[in-house]
């Protein structure tokens, strides 16, 4: 009898060792489908792993980053926000595995900061503050998230730059909006790029809050900079092309 359970329980490691095993390889060749610029398909090996594993925080979190991005390369609103609430879901879903995640808390953040990018003035603020929120909680779980900091600075910026309707919107509803600062997103800005000097998106966000800063040799600087980066995930050379076309206009 104990014979049989010793060798039930070794069989049960032994697949528990192999589906951990399976899992793992999985992941690895999702993120390389990412690195390849191919990411529906990376979504899709994503998806056939939480079939497997509905808990993969990882996974989750990479379901929900690719479904903002997907969502922003849509040309259609509807389609547009289809993407965005299905990243928020994926990213729930992670929070309730690990609610002090960074990447969770980030990619929560990441996709109210995109529908805030397609909505009217009420549902822009409104979003606009759970950005703040789950991007601050990016930044206290994680101090050295590159990523969070780059999003903190649109943050700033987005709400510097909220037009008087949005900030009328922002009184009524809340009482108005956190303080915000060009100097704070340009700080942001800079700490993304510390962190994380590869991020191609950061250097022309941080270009154009230079530019509207009056600090044109310093945006000019970092377009160049941003030029002579090898482009990493699939949205890398459009940003690169917005870069060429706004140091050419510079010029």
């Amino acid at each position: 009898m104990l014979k049989k359970t010793f060798l039930l329980c070794c069989a049960s490691l032994l697949a528990l060792a192999s589906f951990s095993q399976t899992v793992e390889e999985s992941l690895a060749q999702a993120k390389q489908l990412t690195l390849q610029m191919k990411e529906t398909e990376a979504l899709q090996q994503y998806k056939d792993i939480l079939q497997a594993d509905p808990g993969n925080v990882t996974a989750l979190n990479q379901s929900s980053l690719i479904c903002s991005r997907e969502g922003a390369r849509q040309k259609d609103k509807s389609a547009k926000m289809e993407w965005f609430n299905n990243a928020k879901i994926f990213a729930y879903e992670a929070m309730k595995v690990d609610v002090e995640n960074p990447e969770s808390n980030y990619a929560m953040a990441l996709a109210w900061a995109r529908i805030a990018q397609i909505s009217g003035a009420k549902e822009k603020v409104a979003a606009a503050r759970e950005v703040k929120k789950y991007v601050d909680l990016a930044i206290k779980f994680k101090p050295d998230y590159g990523e969070a900091f780059h999003l903190l600075g649109k943050w700033n910026f987005d709400i510097y730059n909220l037009s008087s309707i949005e900030k009328a919107a922002a009184k009524v509803l809340f009482g108005g909006m956190p303080a915000a600062t060009l100097e704070d997103a340009i700080a942001n800005y800079e700490k993304c790029r510390q962190l994380t000097p590869s991020f191609i998106l950061n250097y022309l966000d941080l270009a154009i809050a230079f530019r509207q800063n009056n600090q044109e040799t310093q945006a000019m600087e970092i377009l160049n900079k941003a030029m002579r980066l090898r482009p990493i995930y699939q949205d890398d050379p459009g940003y690169k092309a917005e870069c060429k076309k706004l140091l050419d206009s510079m010029q």
